[in-house]
């Protein structure tokens, strides 16, 4: 090999190296580059993954309510289902007749009835539901406490109003409950006890008013109205059930806002002295179909509103102060929307969501009371379009 020629060879395997040397270095940089990016993602994910569940759980701590009912379905079962009774009912159909269709034998003689409520604020509805039933009930019973089930001190409704009561007076049994306060400090005592101590003194009011075996008992509170023609059974039919639950269509702040036939707890007793006791839960598994009225917060003034959201045994949905803000309390109403805003309580995640959000308004004023539509212009805040209430 000549030198020209082992010149230009040795020329071009320098010119290779150099080449090959550049790529190298090129690879090296490239691949500590990747390295590094590839190194940097993982800790900042890590970041966000752990400000996403502190984020999460904040929100679930301060929700929990929300999130437990959101996921019901999951962690709860229904109750057996009831045993509907059908109801017939119809104007100008006789009662022996009515009494047939159910099963039932006619009476000579009607039965006495009573009607017994623990009382707090629905003067209104009151007014309302014994003037309904005036004609059909041998006595009302009625007690009111000193204060609320959560301890909280409450004006005599009833003792202070007696006077707009004054047609009933013949028929009233009225008693006052010392309640108990809630001491400054101390923690609140569980507004179902002080719910059941009511419903204990009741049992005593109702021998003090003269019941008697075989009497009618209508357990349930103010607001759950039987309806005329659902009394009249209990009048003049035999071979009732010795108690049945009454089904209610239930409404939500005045009857503009129908939910559903949800309500159940008021019930009807063929009174014992030995078994009967007054009680406000599921004492069996029949239930007499469509049978009144369930009107739930449906208060003329806005203070009424939030004496009962503070008072009453759910009072601990009151979460924020919020909640009792005149203002927020009336869009709520007119919305149609729930005053905790919680979810619905639903078995089922098919309900839940076919109920999530505010109630459709209504505008029939259909199948009333007949009180209510006879006086539409002092209760126009139970009718469609009397969403706006008094400050």
């Amino acid at each position: 090999m000549d030198s020209f020629t082992w010149t230009f060879r040795c020329q071009k395997d320098l010119k290779l190296q150099k080449k090959s040397g550049k790529r190298y270095d090129n690879f090296i940089m490239n691949r500590s580059l990747r390295k590094s990016s590839s190194s940097s993602p993982p800790r900042l994910l890590y970041i966000t993954i752990l400000i996403l569940f502190l984020t999460c759980l904040y929100g679930i701590i301060t929700n929990l309510q929300t999130v437990t009912y959101l996921f019901r379905p999951l962690w709860d079962k229904p109750p057996p289902p009831f045993k509907r009774i059908p109801h017939y009912y119809a104007e100008n159909v006789s009662m022996p007749h009515l009494c047939q269709l159910h099963g039932w034998t006619p009476r000579s003689q009607p039965r006495r009835v009573f009607d017994a409520i623990i009382f707090s604020n629905e003067l209104d509805l009151l007014e309302l539901r014994w003037h309904e039933l005036g004609p059909y009930v041998t006595k009302f019973v009625i007690l009111e406490s000193k204060t609320t089930f959560t301890g909280i001190p409450k004006p005599l409704f009833f003792e202070s109003n007696k006077e707009r009561f004054a047609f009933a007076k013949d028929k009233t049994v009225h008693r006052v409950f010392p309640g108990k306060k809630r001491s400054q400090g101390k923690q609140q005592e569980d507004p179902f006890v002080l719910e059941g101590q009511q419903r204990v003194a009741m049992n005593s009011l109702l021998k003090d008013a003269g019941i008697s075996d075989g009497d009618a008992l209508i357990m349930s509170d103010a607001d759950e109205i039987p309806s005329p023609h659902t009394v009249k059974i209990l009048q003049w039919c035999d071979g009732l059930p010795s108690k049945m639950h009454l089904e209610m269509r239930d409404y939500r702040y005045s009857f503009e806002f129908p939910v559903d036939y949800s309500s159940w707890r008021a019930s009807v007793h063929i009174y014992s002295r030995k078994w009967t006791q007054y009680r406000h839960s599921r004492q069996t598994d029949l239930i007499l179909s469509d049978a009144g009225w369930h009107c739930s917060f449906c208060f003329r003034r806005l203070s009424e509103f939030v004496l009962k959201m503070k008072g009453y045994s759910h009072a601990d949905r009151v979460r924020r102060k919020e909640f009792l803000d005149h203002g927020r309390i009336q869009k709520h109403i007119c919305k149609g929307s729930d005053l905790f805003d919680m979810l619905p309580e639903e078995y089922s995640f098919k309900d839940l969501i076919s109920k999530i959000g505010p109630i459709p308004p209504s505008a029939s004023a259909v199948n009333l009371p007949a009180f209510l539509i006879q006086n539409a212009d002092r209760f126009r805040f139970l009718l469609p379009g009397g969403c706006l209430r008094e400050p």
